[in-house]
């Protein structure tokens, strides 16, 4: 083995001291809303949490789930991410195979046409029109259908066929398989790891997703989603931590934490999921990104 120089020395030293840096940096944000989230509200108030509570305490976690709303919200914001990555993946996965057949006479006017959609977009207000129009408004489908397909994610899993072999599917044809169960038995299980990769950008988004309940739902209390909720509180709660937040929504209910103790248990339940879903699917993030971001 070579023998490192004093100059290797140096820049191994100087590059485990950037990743630590770099890593505190990373995690700091997050362990400390942990922290806050896990001590004593009217503590917190006295400020010097880190990333350690001081005063452990789950009283933040039980109020929030207390909120009459929360229980509802998760229920539909966990059937909207199912459901809407479900067939969210499955409908681009299919319109990229379209597209991606040499056979397929209107391919590149079609993929042109999807193409301009991600660089120009009717507005607000048409779309808004459009959704009232459709009979949408206050309607489950409102979550699923607007944003079935991304033009982006077709154009991600597309890239990803384009370097699967043809004579896959040359000799599937040969077999007498037709274009439904060549892409469900030989172009989807090879597709893996994109398919992966856009079921994590799909389902992020459907659970980060409050906007469109705000403009779409907001009158069906039924159908409001955990980030709705989030940024009602958000919205109404002050950094003082002498205002009682559910005075607005219940007067008779008496505050056992501060609206800022009361963010962070909501940031935390938010994202925790996330969270727990992206370790197993690491291995195909980075290989789908990698493999459809760059033709064969």
């Amino acid at each position: 083995m070579k023998k490192k120089t004093a100059g290797d020395l140096v820049f191994e030293v100087f590059n485990y001291l950037l990743m630590i840096i770099l890593a505190v940096v990373t995690l700091y944000p997050f362990l400390h809303v942990l922290a806050v989230s896990l001590n004593d509200p009217y503590d917190t108030v006295k400020g010097g949490i880190t990333i350690f509570p001081r005063k452990f305490t789950l009283i933040n976690y039980i109020e929030t789930l207390n909120y009459p709303q929360i229980p509802w919200a998760v229920l539909i914001t966990v059937l909207r991410t199912v459901i809407g990555t479900a067939v969210g993946v499955l409908s681009t996965a299919m319109v990229a195979y379209v597209i991606n057949r040499k056979d397929f006479i209107a391919r590149k006017p079609v993929a042109i046409m999807f193409i301009i959609t991600m660089y120009v977009s009717g507005g607000l207000i048409p779309d808004y029109m459009l959704i009232r129009g459709l009979g949408l408004m206050n309607n489950f489908l409102v979550y699923i259908l607007p944003g079935l397909i991304s033009p982006f994610n077709v154009i991600v899993i597309k890239s990803y066929m384009e370097g699967i072999p043809p004579d896959l599917e040359e000799s599937a044809m040969i077999d007498g398989a037709n274009d439904f169960l060549i892409f469900w038995k030989i172009i989807l299980p090879l597709c893996a790891p994109v398919i992966a990769t856009i079921s994590l950008f799909i389902a992020v988004g459907h659970w980060n997703s409050w906007f469109d309940t705000y403009l779409y739902c907001s009158s069906e209390p039924k159908l409001t989603t955990l980030q709705y909720e989030l940024q009602k509180i958000l919205s109404n709660a002050t950094a003082s931590s002498q205002v009682d937040y559910y005075s607005n929504l219940d007067p008779n209910r008496t505050m056992k934490v501060t609206p800022h103790s009361l963010r962070m248990a909501m940031t935390i339940i938010v994202t925790l999921p996330i969270l727990l879903v992206y370790p197993f699917i690491q291995r195909y993030f980075i290989h789908g990104m990698t493999i459809g971001a760059v033709k064969s």
